[in-house]
């Protein structure tokens, strides 16, 4: 007897993968010559390496079924603040260790606010954007940071190691890091069981506050440094320059819930949500394609996500 294909299953569980090898195969069709080749693709690694970075800190957060609206705010933070240092003769090593430290510390604030006053997170943290914002635009009176930024500071965003970019190698490390938290350490377990069930959770004996603010303090740190690593690779720094990201990795850690069929955000979901993202926008600047049809069809691919896991499920 012929077993029948269940194609809900295989829309529900792998239809965002099979979405993203679609755009890849019209992609390398069209443009063979720029598109389908090595470099391009360790180029589509470097590119992405930020915004999975700064959507590994989102996974956190959406893990405990909360929000932090401040991730842009707070990579433009971090961005000025490693900039300004480093033009201040800053050793390199402060420069992309302290800003983190600081955001941790504001990620802090933003948790404990959320749990100690059962507040909504997308409220808090989008006032917290709001005052990371008008910070950073007074602390760099509002103009891009880029004299005097020393050969040092721009290393780590621009150097190679064997012919793979370094923000590639450090994007796979935390990748790699993060998913062995999540899965296979009683932290992650705890913020999945936090997100799952709060009550629940908190009933069977665990410190939700501290996990929630951990998730929070972590995100903001994660968010800091992706805006370092941006500073560093342009070779300066704008008031606002973490801000396009934040839309971006929210939608990439979105993806990445549709990837597997559990439903839940995961850190290699949102890895491939962050890369189906990054090979669309590769591939339609390739295609000369203008950046206003680039973002109408980046949220096209995000409702067909959607609607395929509503399928799925029905």
């Amino acid at each position: 007897m012929i077993k029948r294909v269940d194609y809900r299953h295989i829309t529900r569980s792998y239809g965002t993968i099979l979405a993203g090898i679609a755009v890849t195969i019209v992609f390398a069709i069209l443009r063979p010559d720029a598109f389908a080749t090595w470099a391009n693709l360790i180029n589509i690694t470097r590119q992405i390496s930020l915004l999975v970075i700064i959507a590994i800190g989102a996974t956190l957060v959406m893990s405990i079924e909360e929000f932090d609206l401040s991730v842009g705010a707070m990579a433009s933070l971090g961005g000025v603040l490693a900039a300004k240092m480093a033009v201040a003769g800053f050793p390199m090593i402060l420069c992309f260790l302290l800003p983190p430290v600081v955001a941790f510390t504001i990620g802090f604030v933003n948790g404990w606010i959320v749990t100690r006053f059962r507040v909504l997170s997308f409220v808090v943290t989008l006032a917290m954007s709001t005052i990371i914002g008008g910070f950073t635009f007074w602390f760099t009176g509002g103009a891009t940071i880029f004299r005097d930024i020393p050969r040092s500071f721009r290393y780590v965003g621009s150097a190679n190691v064997l012919g793979i970019p370094l923000l590639t190698i450090i994007m796979f490390v935390l990748v790699i890091l993060f998913w062995f938290i999540m899965k296979h350490t009683s932290f992650g377990r705890k913020l999945y069981a936090i997100g799952g069930n709060e009550v629940a959770a908190e009933v069977s004996g665990l410190n939700v506050k501290k996990y929630k603010i951990l998730a929070f303090s972590l995100c903001s740190a994660l968010a800091a440094f992706t805006g370092i690593l941006m500073s560093s690779r342009l070779g300066s720094a704008h008031p606002t320059g973490g801000d396009g990201l934040f839309l971006q990795s929210y939608a990439a850690v979105f993806l990445g819930r549709t990837v597997f069929k559990e439903g839940v955000p995961n850190i290699w979901g949102t890895f491939v949500g962050a890369a189906i993202l990054g090979v669309l926008a590769n591939g339609l600047t390739i295609m000369q394609v203008p950046t206003y049809m680039r973002d109408l069809l980046t949220g096209a691919i995000i409702i067909a996500a959607v609607v395929a896991q509503k399928v799925g499920r029905d």
